[in-house]
């Protein structure tokens, strides 16, 4: 079964059917369900998707979106579907700013938090479209329903 980390960009495109990367997120979605994979959510992932949902949606105008986006996330992620990695900040703390300073700031804290988190719990492929995890050696990088079909 393939063990696989959800980011930002792909949950947001999941959420948003106004978001750029909407249609490949969906494709993405549906690979994910048809090879059966095991999909973890973090939750430094929902935070910064609520945030940044947030963020565009006042600055595009577009507040009556936020409530049916909301309920959305929570329906097709509920609580105890997340993998709470939050808690382990404390132990990951100097280990996730050494990732970013070995990544010359490519990888932000939380991108850097991700991939400790999946290095720990042995997840080796990460749904992402975001090109910086390319550069982390134990993370594969799934952008596509090809990219999905090729390590499956």
């Amino acid at each position: 079964m393939i063990q696989i980390g959800i980011d930002t960009s792909v949950l947001i495109g999941i959420l948003d059917p106004k978001d750029a990367w909407h249609p490949q997120a969906m494709d993405l979605k549906e690979a994910l369900k048809m090879h059966e994979a095991s999909v973890a959510v973090f939750d430094c992932v929902l935070a910064e998707a609520i945030s940044t949902m947030a963020r565009r949606i006042h600055e595009q105008r577009r507040e009556q979106d936020l409530d049916k986006l909301l309920d959305c996330l929570q329906t097709e992620f509920p609580a105890d579907a997340v993998l709470w990695i939050l808690p382990d900040v404390p132990m990951l703390f100097a280990e996730t700013i050494e990732l970013v300073r070995s990544s010359s700031g490519v990888l932000n804290f939380n991108d850097a938090l991700i991939a400790l988190s999946c290095r720990n719990r042995g997840i080796p492929f990460l749904a992402s479209f975001d090109r910086d995890f390319d550069h982390v050696a134990w993370l594969t990088r799934v952008a596509t329903s090809e990219d999905l079909a090729s390590i499956a």
